[in-house]
């Protein structure tokens, strides 16, 4: 039989198999310090391998259970370490992976990866290459260690001048930019939560910090974080634009928006503030008076009265006044149709 026939017959097999029987959904979740559930849909049997990031291959990644059939594994892991397999479907060899997407950290507030969401062209965004977190200035030194295997190359600090003055991160060693401003120009518009107010301002507001981020991903060399002090809005707004050049559809952008009210730790975003060693300082008052109010430990839902996500309002803006997000970034951040391009060959998978 020739090359050409066998070739063939191959690719007939796999487009016989039922897109069912391939393992997809695939998550892991942290059920306690030291252990994980894993799970998947779809597939009727597979082998699970504990692998890192940019393992395909199971033969470069530890078996962890052979011929799995019940769509779901637990795992124990060593605490502070970041667990991340690879599914084999044992019908045609096709391999998922599964990657813990929040990063177990002790002392730190919803820092997680953005990988693994579908994207444009049948892809899923690359593991391992955009993260985002809230403020990290009480990390424990078990943290900075993880953190040190994420193999960041650059942090982007979204915070104003008066935040980053009251509770500086403790990452070091990763070449660290921010874009300067006030807070007065981000509470100008009112509360943060005000009908979603402040998140028609952020296309204009943001934009500088849009061009820092995306020059960097342009760069692709290496692993990005980025960050607010809750890493809900001005993150959120980040991750929205990021998810959305890489063709992410809208309603994973949402989900992934949402997931910040039960991953955020305020405990850890900030430390105790005294208002009085912060003269003039807005943000230093502000967190004061926070930390002050018992109800303000309380991550509250990014949706107005009427369940309707703020995030949504960024995006009406963004329609209106430059008719889609390529249409925004391009003109305030000088991303092109190419660097889209560039951009999703080089996140997506």
């Amino acid at each position: 039989m020739n090359r050409t026939v066998v070739k063939f017959l191959w690719a007939a097999a796999l487009l016989a198999i039922s897109p069912a029987a391939l393992a997809q959904d695939a998550t892991v979740e942290r059920t306690s310090a030291d252990m994980v559930e894993v799970r998947w849909t779809g597939a009727q049997a597979v082998d699970l391998y504990r692998a890192g990031l940019d393992d395909e291959a199971p033969a470069k990644a530890a078996l962890v259970s052979a011929n799995d059939r019940d769509g779901h594994e637990t795992v124990a892991v060593p605490a502070g370490t970041r667990a991340t397999f690879v599914l084999r479907n044992r019908a045609d060899g096709h391999l998922v992976h599964a990657v813990e997407r929040v990063i177990p950290l002790a002392q730190g507030s919803n820092f997680r990866d953005i990988g693994g969401y579908p994207a444009a062209d049948g892809k899923h965004v690359a593991w391992g290459r955009i993260y985002r977190s809230g403020a990290s200035p009480l990390l424990s030194d078990g943290d900075l260690t993880l953190i040190g295997t994420l193999g960041l190359h650059h942090l982007v600090d979204l915070r104003s001048d008066e935040e980053r003055a009251i509770a500086p991160t403790r990452i070091d060693g990763v070449p660290y930019a921010a874009v300067g401003y006030r807070m007065a120009s981000l509470m100008g518009t009112g509360p943060m939560h005000n009908g979603g107010d402040i998140y028609r301002a952020f296309p204009k507001l943001l934009a500088p910090q849009m061009r820092l981020v995306f020059d960097l991903l342009k760069r692709n060399d290496g692993a990005i974080e980025y960050n607010c002090s809750a890493g809900q809005d001005r993150t959120g707004f980040t991750t929205a634009m990021i998810l959305s050049v890489l063709g992410t559809p809208r309603d994973v952008i949402l989900k992934d928006y949402h997931l910040s009210t039960a991953l955020r730790r305020p405990e850890f975003e900030m430390p105790k503030i005294d208002p009085a060693a912060f003269p003039g300082n807005m943000a230093a008052q502000m967190f004061a008076r926070y930390q002050q109010n018992p109800a303000a430990a309380k991550p509250q839902p990014l949706m107005d009265a009427n369940g309707r996500a703020f995030l949504l309002d960024a995006f009406a803006e963004i329609d209106q006044h430059w008719g889609s997000v390529e249409g925004y970034l391009q003109a305030e951040a000088g991303v092109t149709p190419a660097d889209i391009a560039r951009l999703r060959a080089i996140y997506t998978r």
